[in-house]
């Protein structure tokens, strides 16, 4: 545990993640790009859904990382809140324009698989509200981001902002299991008993799941080690002001 604070240490953050950073870069190009072919052009039609049903290799991956990113901001933030590491608020700052691509590429993407299975683009079913307010919460972050000039406090505010934030996230991957009602369909994916879905989707589903996941931290890094920079550019034209 403590080897593991050590990265809270902005130098030591940038020194690991300077050598990591391609290497993981790799592997999610390379893991997303098997996934998303093997999916699309080497898995059978559903016998109900047709080719419809390949969206899935989209949507499930990008859903799951758009609640999943906002977990990270939480822990993140609560980081922040407790022990007052910089390179956590930075690396929740970061993750909020990956969460947020990722929750409207959930939304596009079952607009489009929901509108040939339920005869409509949309519906206030209960996980898609959920989905929708997640997605206004990641609009509201960044934008607290940008409109507070001194860091600290837009962490200590975005922080607050991630924790009531967290009841969506929560909402939207158990909606459909706390409401009987709605359109939208139980998860795929889970480990209780009964097969929901063949090994001939679920194994590139999958590969599709670990490239978004590794995509996400890609940019993670990327994004963190930016604000580190432009953090320290800051300090020194300050100083060079004051000076």
């Amino acid at each position: 545990m403590a080897s593991f604070w050590e990265y809270a240490n902005p130098l030591k953050f940038m020194r690991t993640s300077d050598w990591l950073l391609p290497i993981v870069a790799v592997a999610a190009l390379v893991v997303t790009a098997t996934g998303l072919i093997w999916g699309f052009f080497f898995t059978p039609d559903d016998f109900r859904q047709g080719s419809t049903v390949k969206i899935v290799f989209l949507h499930v991956p990008a859903a799951m990382m758009a609640i999943n990113a906002w977990v990270m901001m939480l822990v993140a933030s609560l980081v922040w809140l407790i022990r007052r590491h910089h390179v956590s608020a930075l690396a929740a700052k970061a993750a909020a324009p990956v969460g947020l691509v990722m929750t409207l590429i959930g939304l596009i993407t079952g607009a489009v698989w929901g509108q040939p299975m339920w005869g409509t683009w949309w519906a206030w079913d209960p996980r898609l509200t959920s989905f929708l307010i997640l997605f206004l919460f990641y609009l509201g972050y960044i934008a607290l981001w940008s409109a507070i000039d001194d860091p600290d406090t837009g962490a200590d505010l975005t922080a607050v902002l991630c924790l009531v934030g967290s009841v969506f996230a929560v909402l939207s991957r158990y909606a459909a299991n706390f409401w009987n009602q709605g359109l939208h369909q139980g998860a795929s994916l889970s480990v209780a008993p009964g097969t929901r879905m063949d090994w001939a989707y679920k194994a590139p589903l999958y590969t599709c799941m670990v490239g978004f996941g590794l995509i996400f931290l890609t940019l993670v890094l990327a994004g963190t080690r930016t604000e580190i920079r432009a953090r320290r550019m800051k300090a020194l034209v300050t100083r060079e002001r004051m000076a």
